[in-house]
């Protein structure tokens, strides 16, 4: 079993380390939350492990995880169905556009861009890991 993640990205190096461990995690369109007064974008995550150890009885692992992006000053959506809060997106990236944004890149091309004063970035596995038999793979082109 994994031990938990706690992540921290404060420039765009750190943020390739956070986006490599929350590829490919899911997270219903309800548990994305903008909390205006506080700044503050959250994400609430079924998590693959990658870096779980693959030499082991069970290879696969998912875990509950908060991301958290504080400073966040505006949010714009791409694509995302806001009108049905059960729909589950898979993200697959995140970058730091410029000093001032990041973009949340998810599957069948939707995107949330966060505006923010600064990069301030955490990840933090909650809850216990549970095995799955299903490893999250891409086409290649």
């Amino acid at each position: 079993m994994p031990s938990p993640l706690k992540l921290s990205a404060l420039d765009a190096d750190d943020l390739a380390v956070v986006s490599a461990a929350v590829q490919d995690s899911l997270v219903a369109v309800r548990d994305c939350v903008h909390f205006k007064d506080e700044k503050r974008f959250v994400l609430l995550l079924n998590r693959f492990c990658w870096e779980a150890d693959p030499t082991v009885d069970v290879a696969h692992w998912r875990t509950h995880s908060a991301l958290i992006f504080n400073e966040v000053t505006a949010v714009r959506h791409h694509d995302v169905p806001l009108g049905e809060p059960d729909r589950v997106l898979d993200l697959l990236s995140m970058t730091q556009e410029n000093d001032h944004s990041v973009t949340l890149r998810f599957a069948a091309g939707r995107t949330i861009r966060l505006e923010i004063g600064r990069l301030a970035c955490h990840l933090g596995d909650v809850g216990e890991p549970w095995a799955t038999p299903w490893k999250p793979a891409h086409p290649v082109d």
